[in-house]
């Protein structure tokens, strides 16, 4: 492999890297802030508070899935570059050259790895909480 790919293509598994890593600390966070709320559940059983916590996991559960779509965007990227010829390597990072149409933001939010942090939450949230404040 040449110099020029071989730098490219490391470019590429840096972005894919760094995707990975936020998408990884997001689910921490995530998980820190609802385990948060969950002591004031415990405490008051207050309708509010179930709202309340159901808001970062949502928004979270938005961003991991930007973050899973780009990290989608940038492999097949990869792909493309992987199969370049050498004169052809421009380093480019132009994530809409791979054309990859099947690779959409909704289908990835919808992915059962995905689905499955957000409906673990809403399970033991309505199983616990739900309904012994109502």
């Amino acid at each position: 492999m040449s110099d020029k790919k071989h730098t490219h293509l490391g470019m590429i598994q840096a972005i894919v890297n760094r995707l990975s890593s936020n998408s990884f600390m997001l689910k921490g966070w995530t998980v820190l802030l609802v385990s948060a709320l969950f002591v004031f559940l415990a405490k008051d059983k207050n309708l509010y508070f179930i709202i309340l916590s159901l808001l970062p996991v949502i928004s979270f559960w938005l961003l991991d899935g930007y973050y899973l779509w780009q990290e989608r965007l940038f492999r097949s990227l990869y792909d493309y570059v992987r199969l370049l010829d050498e004169d052809e390597i421009n380093y480019s990072m132009d994530i809409s050259i791979t054309n990859k149409p099947n690779i959409t933001w909704k289908k990835i939010l919808f992915l059962k790895n995905n689905l499955g942090f957000l409906s673990c939450y809403i399970y033991f949230n309505s199983d616990n909480n739900f309904s012994s404040s109502m």
